[in-house]
């Protein structure tokens, strides 16, 4: 039988496709066919190029552009290029390479490798987040966002990264490490820019609802979001006329609050604390600066605190309560700050038990409980004017009481925090911001792109000015309105800028005039299927939602979300891994009976060794010995990285069997959402 000569036919096709543009929809299209807009979450081009899994997800939303094309349907299915950010100016300094060059040779680099994969791409709207052209309207959005009132600057306690050299929002902190680089990050009291996303917080919350997104997605987004209706209550405090204000969704256990607690990071910290606690505050707040959240809200670690010396007036019966700093609490839920119900609150009780405070039950427990705090429903107790209420109506009669006295008053409070949107990093978009006498402009349409100074040192210099500040002469510029003396905002933006709004380029890439013209935004969007991975749920598709939205109440879309359908594809890991457990006799012992490097049969430790694939074969469900099928071993794959080597080029599978039979095999390794290991061992 004849060899297929996939070389000859691919490349005779793929040639074919480019220099007819089979697959460009021109401005001239035909406005009466169906639309279809089908995305791939544009990819961040590495210096490392593509390795197999990323074209998975290509390939499936490229199954459906072809198929609705012959089905009559005008398809939009464009490529681009997310460049700027973190990893690209990390990659740089490691070669040595200004981002620029690197971020160049990536994106030819990975157009190669996609343009042999054969995908039916409209390369004529290409875009990238780094060309002036584009960020130009990254710019004029952030504009906007600055008009109404969403942009503002504040000094608030932000994770810094003392290796990165900036700020980092606290989506890209993961248990306290960056997650670019995984490098130890501090809490920090910084002015930064800041997006109001929480003005937005019902919306983006309730809109969900409407979307054809994955249940475990939305669910994130929820979550992340994080609604909580009670009342904002305020405490005074017995040595100044300042207060204490307080948000809880338990109202009706005012009467049992025997504690306040504030975040170490909170303002009246340092205003309240008496002389005589003043070393002991300090050093509680540097070892709390250096703990992730995750950390200092784990459940099941010791109550850590230090009392202030200061007390405040529980509002309810007039009682002196003290005043606690402990880790527990954080700034940026709430107001920092929490009255501490020990009788209705785990972790209050653990606290107040350690630190010797008192514990007034509000709440009935039922006869039977055997527990320390009661968090369930029951008759109000030791509290006046609630005894005998359930919890619900208890905390409607408490916050009619609060206001009419005005201790307090009805809130909903959100998780969700506004989005720290300043990097002190120098590969990123301009803010199109002038500050003249010190006050915040915004610079003139006509004068936009702010263009990015190259700079040959753009080492981070760990201030908070960040690189641009070294630039003197682009920093110095002129107010047009008073001809006085002005200088640029030396931050940048964060990656996920450009990220933000990018499928309304693609609507539009070549107009100079507007970010897109009124006819292709109502003619394409919304997005029908946007196809990407589900550790961006919220990060980029919050963000994106968040901008898109604003855009909508600016008038500038028609659709109050920009993606219609989600799909998230699984990770290809790398191919499975095998090891043999063997005893200190290297005597094989099969994994079932392998517990922590231990035989949990006799407690004996074990140790492990890598084989190969020829030393095993398939028993069932599980991988055995290929000499003594007796014996379990350890088959586990794991996600493809360079430095644990299993990474597999795409360039390479297609060079012995073809772009065709490459994406053939990925479709039918399983279903498109699953995790799967990469094989080629059938």
């Amino acid at each position: 039988m004849a060899v297929y000569p996939f070389k000859a036919i691919e490349n005779k096709w793929q040639k074919y496709w480019e220099d007819n543009q089979t697959f460009h929809i021109s401005t001239d299209f035909d406005p009466t066919r169906p639309k279809f807009y089908i995305l791939d979450m544009f990819p961040y081009p590495s210096g490392e190029g593509l390795h197999v899994g990323h074209p998975e997800g290509y390939t499936a939303s490229d199954i459906v552009a072809r198929y609705k094309r012959m089905c009559g349907f005008n398809v939009l299915h464009p490529i681009g290029w997310d460049a700027f950010g973190l990893p690209a100016e990390e990659y740089a300094r490691k070669t040595g390479t200004h981002p620029k060059l690197t971020t160049e040779r990536n994106i030819k680099r990975f157009r190669e490798q996609l343009k042999k994969l054969g995908f039916s791409y409209d390369w004529g709207r290409e875009i990238n987040t780094t060309d002036p052209s584009y960020y130009k309207w990254t710019q004029w959005i952030f504009k906007k966002l600055f008009e109404r009132g969403l942009a503002y600057q504040e000094e608030k306690p932000v994770w810094w990264c003392p290796e990165l050299g900036t700020t980092l929002a606290n989506e890209e902190v993961i248990d306290g490490k960056s997650e670019v680089g995984d490098f130890p990050c501090e809490r920090r009291p910084l002015k930064q820019w800041v997006l109001r996303i929480t003005e937005y917080a019902d919306d983006l919350l309730q809109d969900l609802d409407k979307l054809d997104w994955p249940h475990s997605t939305k669910e994130m987004q929820r979550n992340w979001i994080g609604r909580s209706e009670g009342a904002e209550i305020n405490f005074s405090l017995t040595t100044s006329k300042n207060t204490i204000q307080v948000f809880t969704t338990r109202p009706d256990t005012l009467f049992g609050a025997t504690y306040l607690v504030l975040a170490p990071e909170h303002t009246l910290v340092e205003l309240i604390t008496t002389p005589n606690q003043k070393k002991q505050i300090n050093a509680y707040r540097k070892i709390a600066a250096r703990k992730s959240e995750l950390e200092r809200t784990d459940l099941q670690k010791e109550k850590t605190g230090v009392f202030t010396g200061s007390y405040a007036i529980n509002p309810a019966n007039n009682e002196e309560i003290p005043i606690w700093v402990a880790d527990y609490v954080l700034a940026g839920y709430g107001t920092g700050a929490i009255m501490a119900v020990p009788g209705e609150d785990q972790r209050d009780w653990e606290f107040a038990e350690i630190h010797s405070l008192p514990i007034i039950r509000t709440v009935e427990p039922p006869a039977d409980f055997k527990g320390a705090a009661y968090t369930g429903d029951g008759p109000a107790i030791n509290s006046d004017f609630l005894n005998g209420l359930g919890v619900e109506k208890a905390k409607t009669k408490m916050i009619n009481w609060l206001e009419k006295h005005e201790h307090g008053t009805h809130r909903i409070n959100y998780k969700l925090r506004d989005w720290l949107f300043s990097r002190q990093r120098y590969w990123g978009e301009p803010f199109p911001i002038i500050f003249v006498d010190g006050e915040a402009k915004a610079v003139e349409d006509e004068n936009l792109p702010v263009l990015l100074p190259e700079l040959e040192d753009f080492a981070p210099t760990g201030r908070p000015e960040g690189q641009l500040a070294t630039a003197f002469d682009w920093l110095e510029t002129r107010d047009p309105d008073t001809g006085k003396i002005a200088l640029r905002e030396t931050n940048t933006m964060p990656q996920w800028a450009g990220s933000c709004w990018y499928y309304l380029r693609f609507l539009d890439p070549k107009n100079d005039e507007e970010l897109v013209s009124k006819e292709s935004e109502q003619y394409w969007m919304p997005v029908d299927i946007y196809v990407g991975g589900a550790e961006h749920a919220v990060l980029h598709l919050l963000y994106a939602r968040f901008w898109h939205k604003v855009l909508f109440d600016a008038g500038i879309v028609t659709t109050p979300e920009p993606f219609k359908k989600l799909v998230h594809q699984g990770m290809i890991l790398g191919e499975l891994e095998y090891v043999k457990f063997v005893d200190k006799d290297n005597r094989a012992v099969s994994a079932e009976f392998v517990t922590s490097n231990q035989d949990k049969r006799n407690g004996a430790s074990v140790r492990r060794i890598t084989i190969s694939a020829n030393d095993v074969t398939k028993k069932n469900d599980n991988f055995v010995l290929a000499d003594d099928k007796s014996v379990h071993v350890e088959a586990r794959a794991h996600k493809m990285s360079k430095s644990r080597g299993n990474v597999v080029n795409p360039d390479e599978v297609i060079e012995v069997y073809g772009a065709d039979a490459f994406r053939l095999y990925e479709m039918f390794m399983g279903p498109l959402e699953q995790v799967k290991p990469w094989s080629t061992r059938g």
